[in-house]
């Protein structure tokens, strides 16, 4: 399109969420809250996403929810293309433009790792040490792999993962069947308990802990699903959700003890 064309795009679909906002403000009115929110999250978020999600339609029971795995750049288009209403991504590195902000948690790492590996008795891992590793990795577009990278680089080392993906679950499934290892996000450890054969140890040296939080879209009035999200967040610990009880007990990292997924 041309520029006039692109700013004709641009206020159209402007125009067209404001006339849905407008619909579900009257329906409450009628009704209550009601609708579908469209959530778009990155994948290392997904295990996150019920604890905030269930609440929601627990608290209003006409609102239904659609959640997608993206990339933080997809979810940035999402957002001001319409198509989504919040996402769930990282907010201080690669930060999206034109969105309001609610921080959520700090994303720490663990290497999952197979208990009779090299660094299976470990207490902690080096970014140095992980790197010595064959390692599955989510793909370069995923800004979980460029912050990771990052580490990685800071540590004076460059990774060549053997096996990558955009999906989180196909990385614990490759570390589970295969002599793997990856650095996975500790939010994770909130939805599988470790095999047995696995462990999950701390990564130190460098330490990183990115914050990870709720975006929508800088607009005014907010549309009523999204302020409904967004109340429900600010209402929630998912700092403490995600980091108890005991992730190192399901670990086995401290007192050696694992339990059988």
């Amino acid at each position: 399109m041309t520029a006039e064309g692109e700013r004709v795009h641009s206020w159209a679909l402007q125009i067209l969420a404001d006339v849905a906002g407008l619909d579900a403000e009257i329906a409450v009115v009628r009704s209550g809250p009601a609708g579908r929110l469209r959530i778009g999250a990155v994948p290392t978020s997904l295990s996150s996403v019920s604890l905030l999600t269930t609440p929601l339609i627990e608290r209003f029971p006409l609102v239904g929810a659609t959640v997608v795995s993206l990339s933080s750049m997809q979810i940035e288009r999402g957002l001001h293309e319409f198509d989504l209403d919040v996402g769930i991504t990282y907010l201080d590195s690669e930060p999206l433009a034109g969105v309001r902000t609610l921080p959520l948690y700090r994303e720490r790492y663990v290497l999952l790792t197979p208990a009779d590996g090299p660094l299976g008795g470990a207490e902690s891992a080096t970014w140095a040490d992980a790197a010595t590793l064959p390692l599955c990795l989510l793909t370069p577009d995923m800004q979980n792999r460029r912050i990771l990278n990052g580490l990685f680089a800071e540590a004076g080392v460059v990774v060549e993962p053997a096996v990558e993906t955009n999906s989180v679950s196909t990385l614990f499934a490759h570390v589970r069947d295969g002599r793997w290892s990856s650095v996975m996000a500790h939010a994770w450890l909130h939805l599988f308990d470790v095999p047995g054969d696995l462990r999950a140890i701390p990564m130190v040296r460098p330490t990183a802990a990115p914050s990870m939080g709720l975006v929508w879209l800088d607009r005014d009035p907010e549309p009523l699903l999204t302020r409904a999200m967004v109340e429900i967040a600010r209402n929630l610990n998912l700092e403490a959700a995600l980091s108890a009880p005991g992730a190192s007990r399901r670990s086995g990292a401290r007192s050696g003890r694992t339990r059988r997924a």
